[in-house]
């Protein structure tokens, strides 16, 4: 089980303190049954992408077209499904002094992508600059209101440097606190990180750590210095998601609208590893076949952190 840093003690408090969710009572909340995956402490849950060779969405396969390996041994696949399943998802978003020209078409986008979206995702937003900060207000962790979801990305004021880093961690310590099984982030920045307390290297232990896919847009200046995308390619690539990086800022929207039809038709696989006595970085893949045998094109997480039932606080 993570262990949770600062903030995220400081959003349980906001939780058990005030209203969670969709600014409704939390026992005023119906969870679909349809939408239920049962978990268990070790279950890891996949979530999936499958694309011809063209690019195009493939949809209508079942268990039958995929296998999964670990650390190369072949798994058996306990969960399937393939549904439009809603999910946690967190809309991270750059409000350095280098945004403000494109702070409009961004917000826009992000709008695109909350349309887009499934109505019941339940959704956050991080805005930040030389630090993260939550959009929504006090005491509410998540949204499905259109109009609140723009009032809170439009929150800050561009300026200041790029802590792109501090808001990936923040953002992955929200998401424990979502009540779906699926957890996403969309990160969007224009330039790399340059005053982060945190390093790139417990981010990816973190990335990796967690169950959140996580998409990537770089909106780069051709001479910002401090642009990174091998960074936004590596994270996106280790959780299973995608990187994209605009030619054009008024791209943008078509990108959030196709990142969010991509979350709605991912694949669900989920399987029980076999279980040892010491924790460890385990590799994953999975391969995807059309019904006549054609291989597929996967993305899905690379590696997880696996944790022994005997050092589990609870689930992870």
């Amino acid at each position: 089980m993570k262990r949770r840093g600062a903030w995220g003690w400081i959003i349980l408090l906001l939780f058990t303190a005030g209203r969670i969710g969709r600014g409704q009572p939390a026992g005023n909340q119906k969870e679909p049954e349809e939408f239920t995956i049962r978990t268990t402490s070790r279950l890891v849950l996949l979530d999936v992408s499958v694309t011809d060779p063209r690019g195009a969405l493939v949809s209508g396969l079942g268990t039958q077209n995929f296998e999964v390996f670990e650390d190369g041994k072949p798994q058996k696949i306990t969960q399937f499904a393939h549904a439009d399943i809603p999910v946690t998802v967190g809309l991270v978003v750059d409000e350095s002094g280098s945004m403000r020209p494109k702070q409009a078409e961004v917000i826009t986008a992000a709008l695109a992508f909350i349309h887009a979206s499934n109505p019941q995702d339940e959704v956050f937003v991080i805005n930040f600059n030389e630090k993260p900060r939550r959009g929504l207000p006090d005491m509410q962790l998540f949204s499905d209101d259109a109009e609140q979801l723009r009032a809170a990305l439009w929150r800050g004021v561009p300026e200041g440097r790029t802590a792109l880093y501090d808001a990936i961690e923040m953002a992955l310590h929200h998401l424990d606190f979502g009540r779906r099984d699926k957890k996403t982030l969309v990160v969007i920045s224009d330039g790399g990180d340059n005053v982060s307390a945190h390093k790139l290297e417990a981010v990816m232990h973190d990335v990796v750590d967690s169950v959140a896919t996580i998409y990537t847009v770089g909106i780069f200046d051709e001479d910002d210095p401090d642009q990174n995308p091998g960074v936004l390619k590596r994270i996106a690539q280790v959780s299973g998601g995608r990187t994209y990086f605009p030619a054009k800022i008024e791209e943008i929207t078509p990108v959030c609208r196709e990142i969010a039809k991509d979350i709605r038709t991912r694949y669900t696989i989920g399987y029980i590893p076999a279980d040892e006595a010491r924790p460890s970085e385990r590799h994953i893949k999975v391969v995807a076949r059309s019904e006549g045998g054609r291989k597929l094109v996967v993305r899905t997480r690379t590696s997880y952190l696996f944790t022994p039932d005997t050092q589990q606080g609870g689930s992870k």
